[in-house]
């Protein structure tokens, strides 16, 4: 005899309502679970980059100002978290020592105190320097010996000089000079430094710059160069503290910058704090 086959059967369209609904159902109870610590690894994330940039541009303004020249720091604005501040200094290109006296045969070109000198020989390495860039001698950062004063401001003597030759063979260097040096440095030591530079935070505009190629007090202009270091700054502050020895050769420089980014309706915060010694030693 033969056999008749059973007919094929397929789903019914409720069944398949059934399994969709199912599946939702089972999926929602998933993503419930999974929501937080997805969220979670996202704030991280977030707040791992936030660090990363706020670590990243103190790290930066401190070693400006470790390379900076003595006593040339200072701060200026408001300066109490919410307003716009400055922190302000002069980087150092090099340095070296200057002639004091001629040999017993009268030879050498020494650095004159005592009357205008534009002339005078370096001992040893020859730092780099440029015509344009600028010598200084004993910055004490006081009245008299402020690496920002120049001539015919109100304090009168000044201890930076303007390049206006160099002789790298001779190890000559040549300055503009209509008065004498105020100090002679003990160690006989010169800085050589280009124009100042200047961190400028404004929680207004939510920026941290590094602004530069302005020019000396005497001639300021526009700033040549100015680089965005870090967005979504909601609260800065810079504090330079130059005394915190009796000879005040060290000075301590505080800074605390906070970045505030907002994602998926919430907002992130990280704050920093940041203090760097530096040599105040002329």
């Amino acid at each position: 005899m033969m056999k008749r086959p059973c007919p094929s059967r397929g789903f019914t369209l409720l069944e398949i309502i059934l399994v969709i609904a199912i599946t939702g159902i089972i999926g929602a109870v998933v993503a419930v679970f999974l929501k937080a610590p997805v969220d979670q690894y996202i704030d991280i994330g977030l707040r791992a980059g936030l660090t990363d940039t706020a670590d990243t541009a103190l790290r930066r303004i401190g070693r400006d100002i470790r390379h900076s020249l003595p006593n040339s720091v200072r701060v200026t604005g408001g300066c109490t978290g919410s307003d716009a501040c400055t922190l302000e200094f002069i980087p150092t290109i090099g340095g070296g020592r200057y002639r004091v006296g001629r040999t017993p045969a009268g030879v050498g070109d020494p650095l004159e105190f005592d009357a205008v000198d534009t002339n005078f020989d370096v001992l040893g390495h020859m730092p780099t320097m440029a015509t344009n860039d600028h010598v200084v001698v004993y910055s004490l950062g006081i009245t008299g010996a402020n690496p920002y004063a120049f001539v015919g401001d109100t304090e009168g003597t000044h201890v930076r000089r303007r390049i206006a030759a160099v002789d790298a063979v001779n190890q000559t260097v040549t300055i503009e000079s209509t008065e004498a040096m105020p100090f002679d440095s003990p160690g006989h030591r010169f800085h050589v430094v280009q124009t100042p530079a200047r961190y400028v935070c404004d929680p207004a505009a939510g920026t941290l710059t590094r602004q530069s190629g302005y020019g000396w007090p005497e001639a300021t202009t526009a700033p040549t160069t100015s680089a965005l270091l870090a967005r979504g700054v909601s609260r800065c502050l810079f504090r330079y503290d130059g005394a915190l020895t009796v000879t005040q050769r060290t000075g301590l420089v505080t800074m605390s910058l906070s970045l505030t980014e907002t994602s998926r309706g919430s907002s992130e915060t990280v704050a920093l704090h940041h203090q760097v010694h530096v040599s105040n030693m002329p």
